[in-house]
């Protein structure tokens, strides 16, 4: 099946083509960072790290670039509230939204450029629209005139008799109080390049279109972001880059957004949920599913019933997921006493390549899968058919779902070849979905790292629970078990012994 995605441009699905055949270049508008990361900005990191992680298993090699924007009016206003240097306020929060996205498993970008380090870039780029007609210098600043682009406004469905005046400027020496300033003249007390025009910073639009182009080229695969970017930003990204005479995107995807009682999520509602506090609350992995589990058109309305469902739910994929793979070592670990060398564990013919698109590479499981034997097997083809459709997470979760169901009837029966085949079925998908508990970043350091303590202090009390058993005792045995309940740690018995999983 042919990949396919919808073009918030075109307005429709479209198959899949990119620029250059086997390859894909992807922009991303990343953070402004006034303030750090809730959970509504980091849903387009996870969104898009889904994408990403699909291109790859698909066989493409992805060039992903994701900018910072760390000059911009919001971030001189809390520098200013808070008496500091603007670089310092963009530095603390480049900070929390690299640490938010390394905590959820998102991917890191290829280039993560800054506004900041291409002046030079922007500066071409004005000079260029100015020659062609496209742009015009006053007072200081720079303007984009939109009645030069005959198709402004095609982005986002609009006409420009019915747009509103830009708003990046109060005052100044626009020639139509819609134009748009790709340069903001020097403030007192406020940061500056030199220009030929006059000193001043980056207008907030100019900065990703010269940073795309720059390091995607001038004709690019696709541009992401949030579905509050269309207008202004990216219909005056894609104006600005075509009267400048680049292709640019050629695909756009807009991800819905996060809200909280119906609105949108954001820093001046006071409603935000910020990421550092969330994974306080819930597992890194657990706020990765429920913010990827919505189709990424989808918006999502906050609310702590629906964060419970989702942490429910991928407790019982990894439970599974756990309970597969402890009986699988065990076996290995038989065979290897019998003398057959563990192969028993091993599914190295069935990697996880996909029929449709072999250029793809054997490159999953991670240390942690290959060196219990445990690598992951073969997409199954509707997880595959989900993604390929408008990469459909909820269609391909369903999948999932429907293999650890499967697996679970496994272990139950005691069928452990049952168990081994749904298992390296369900890791393949979770790998693809950043999802796996066995793979980096869940299964070394964080998640795993605090599991291996846990198990370690669980083992020991469960000793002494099996010793009063033994002694029968069983007070004391019953006094152990709901000790350990009440901590959050729920004990199975089971003919294989004892085994423990969190209960919240």
């Amino acid at each position: 099946m042919t990949l396919r995605l919808y073009d918030t441009a075109a307005r429709e699905i479209r198959d899949f083509s990119p620029v250059t055949p086997g390859r894909v270049t992807l922009y991303l508008c990343g953070a402004t960072v006034q303030a750090p990361p809730h959970i509504g900005h980091i849903r387009s990191g996870v969104n898009f790290d889904l994408l990403v992680r699909w291109l790859r298993a698909s066989g493409y090699a992805v060039t992903f670039c994701r900018n910072v924007t760390d000059i911009d009016d919001k971030i001189l206003r809390v520098a200013g509230q808070e008496g500091v240097p603007w670089w310092a306020v963009a530095e603390r929060n480049q900070r929390a939204f690299t640490r938010a996205y390394q905590s959820l498993g998102c991917l890191p970008p290829d280039v993560e450029p800054r506004a900041t380090g291409h002046v030079p870039e922007m500066i071409v780029l004005m000079r260029r629209l100015i020659e062609r007609g496209h742009a015009y210098a006053a007072g200081g600043d720079v303007y984009f005139d939109v009645r030069s682009a005959p198709d402004y406004g095609c982005l986002s469905g609009q006409r420009l008799e019915h747009m509103r005046p830009a708003e990046d400027i109060e005052g100044g020496a626009k020639r139509d109080p819609r134009d748009f300033a790709l340069w903001k003249g020097a403030k007192p007390g406020e940061p500056a390049w030199e220009t030929p025009w006059g000193p001043g910073r980056p207008g907030w639009h100019l900065e990703c279109s010269a940073m795309a182009t720059k390091y995607l080229g001038a004709t690019f695969d696709i541009h992401g972001g949030g579905l509050d970017l269309v207008f202004p930003h990216h219909e005056n990204e894609l104006a600005q880059s075509r009267a400048a005479g680049d292709g640019f995107a050629r695909y756009w995807m807009h991800n819905g957004l996060v809200g909280l009682a119906g609105e949108k999520m954001s820093k001046s509602l006071g409603n935000s949920l910020l990421v550092d506090l969330m994974i306080t609350q819930v597992r890194p992995a657990e706020l990765r599913y429920y913010l990827g589990q919505a189709h990424y058109r989808s918006g999502i309305d906050y609310s702590a019933e629906a964060l419970a469902e989702a942490v429910a739910a991928y407790r019982r994929i990894e439970g599974f997921v756990i309970r597969a793979a402890e009986l699988a070592a065990q076996a290995a670990a038989r065979d290897s006493e019998d003398g057959q060398g563990g192969q028993d564990g091993q599914d190295g013919e069935h990697g996880p390549g996909r029929e449709d698109h072999p250029g793809r590479e054997d490159g999953y499981g991670g240390a942690a899968g290959q060196d219990a034997g445990l690598a992951p097997g073969a997409l199954p083809a509707p997880f595959s058919a989900a993604l390929d459709d408008d990469l459909g997470v909820p269609q391909a979760l369903a999948v999932v779902h429907a293999a650890v169901t499967d697996g679970n009837s496994a272990l139950a029966a005691g069928d452990a070849a049952g168990a081994a085949k749904h298992l390296a079925e369900v890791r393949a998908m979770l790998v693809v979905l950043g999802l796996d508990p066995l793979t980096a970043p869940w299964s070394a350091g964080g998640d795993a790292g605090l599991r291996a303590v846990v198990d370690s202090l669980v083992s020991v009390a469960l000793e002494q629970r099996q010793a009063a058993r033994e002694r029968k005792d069983y007070g004391a045995a019953d006094e152990i078990r709901d000790r350990l309940l009440a901590a959050g740690v729920l004990i199975e018995d089971t003919p294989r012994g004892p085994r423990w999983e969190l209960s919240r």
